[in-house]
């Protein structure tokens, strides 16, 4: 029988929420966590994020940013200025690391996943 990961589930679960996220909108790693019922486990949704260029069906981690808005995982899009392309790409402002409008923009699974 083949070993499985613990955090497999977890990952899985994150990757669904993240690909829910309206293009145009962004989320936080915590908001995704407090979602899935895990509100202390920001980082492990980080590790997903961070995991996700390997999954077979695209989930858009570049929607997904820090609490206050910052591109806090920009360096694993390979390309420093990558994730805030894709961000500008669907019209979302970025400035020195910084989403503009954050709260405009923000999507709460919790509110909108009701």
């Amino acid at each position: 029988m083949p070993e499985t990961n613990k955090n497999d589930n977890f990952f899985t679960r994150v990757y669904e929420v993240c690909r829910l996220i309206p293009e145009g909108r962004v989320t936080s790693y915590g908001a995704i966590a407090k979602h899935l019922g895990a509100a202390r486990s920001a980082r492990m949704v980080g590790w997903a994020m961070n995991n996700s260029h390997k999954q077979e069906i695209f989930v858009p981690a570049h929607r997904v940013v820090n609490r206050n808005g910052l591109l806090t995982g920009k360096h694993h899009f390979g390309e420093t200025t990558l994730m805030e392309q894709l961000l500008n790409s669907e019209g979302i402002e970025v400035e020195n690391n910084q989403i503009q409008n954050f709260k405009e923009i923000f999507w709460d699974p919790g509110v909108e996943l009701l």
